[in-house]
């Protein structure tokens, strides 16, 4: 697979990573076994990159990442998260002693002495950037990480942060249906060397050779509640990737692989975390490494898809909480 770079002074890794998350069973039962056999399945493609949190599963996720690192000595770039502090009520902290005692936390269970990125995962509202920049600052001299990264910021945010300790990344939802990092967000990563790392850019599985149904979720699953996944929003968006799909199966890819071809083709610091329970559903997608889109492609995929198209919010009000909303 092809190379991009993880930042101005990052590694350089697969231009498409493999998010963890449903590793956890956010999206449905997971199956550890399985999950090996996706991880397998990833890394036989070039893929090299991984990105998983502490919050996954309660370190569910980070445990069995841990386990396949530890059983197949596969060599990858990784990137895990802090801040979200689980509830009930969810809160956030980005104490530096928190922030140090959760890492050491997830070292253990990914059974490494360092991860390649380190996240906050959501901002401490009431704690000023420039002091946790500081503190992301001394694990990076530390050698505990290699660099770090935010999550779901506003570019001003990111500017206040770079200034401090630089930034090697930021993630933000970003996909054909979440287009909001495009005020903004995703020019000031160019601007300053930042990778910017697309998660759900599969739109948490719309973007399939069948778009998941609202009949298919349960009701522990993270979708449930998302407005976007619900009747009659989610008709009108079924309809409007349903001609996207057309177009992709006209070109001979699939659905998925065009919708993280067009991704990849927004930046070259752009790189995409596509997750998936499966190894079949992983092999769906590889072939974006592949797509190069024309001008005419573009254009079509625009009509098809114009910006905003997506009824219903990507978040519930309360997933929505502690995410820097800009504009």
């Amino acid at each position: 697979m092809k190379k991009r770079q993880l930042g101005a002074n990052g590694p350089m890794v697969s231009q498409i990573g493999l998010g963890c998350m449903s590793f956890a069973g956010f999206f449905g039962r997971a199956d550890d076994d399985v999950s090996m056999e996706c991880m397998q399945a990833a890394v036989d493609a070039g893929i090299d990159f991984f990105d998983t949190a502490n919050i996954y599963g309660m370190g569910r996720s980070e445990h069995i990442v841990g386990r396949f690192l530890r059983e197949t000595g596969a060599q990858i770039s990784l990137a895990t998260k802090v801040g979200i502090v689980a509830g009930p009520p969810r809160s956030f902290s980005n104490q530096a002693d928190y922030i140090r005692a959760e890492l050491e936390s997830s070292l253990e269970r990914l059974n490494r002495d360092r991860v390649e990125l380190y996240y906050i995962h959501r901002r401490e509202a009431e704690r000023p950037v420039e002091e946790v920049a500081e503190t992301m600052g001394r694990l990076i001299d530390e050698g505990l990480i290699g660099g770090w990264g935010l999550s779901e910021v506003a570019p001003g945010t990111v500017r206040r942060a770079h200034k401090v300790t630089p930034l090697t990344a930021v993630q933000n939802e970003y996909s054909l249906w979440t287009r909001v990092p495009e005020m903004g967000l995703t020019e000031t990563c160019a601007e300053l060397g930042i990778a910017f790392v697309a998660f759900s850019p599969l739109a948490r599985g719309m973007f399939g050779e069948r778009s998941i149904t609202p009949e298919q979720i349960a009701e522990k699953d993270f979708r449930h509640s998302n407005p976007r996944f619900q009747r009659p929003n989610w008709d009108y968006n079924a309809k409007a990737i349903e001609g996207f799909r057309r177009f992709c199966h006209g070109k001979g890819w699939s659905t998925s692989a065009g919708a993280l071809a067009w991704v990849l083709d927004q930046g070259e610091n752009h790189i995409p975390i596509p997750g998936t329970r499966t190894a079949a559903h992983l092999l769906e997608w590889l072939q974006a490494d592949q797509i190069t889109l024309s001008d005419d492609d573009r254009a079509e995929i625009a009509r098809l898809l114009p910006k905003g198209f997506a009824h219903g919010g990507r978040y519930s009000y309360a997933q929505s909480i502690g995410i820097e909303q800009f504009g």
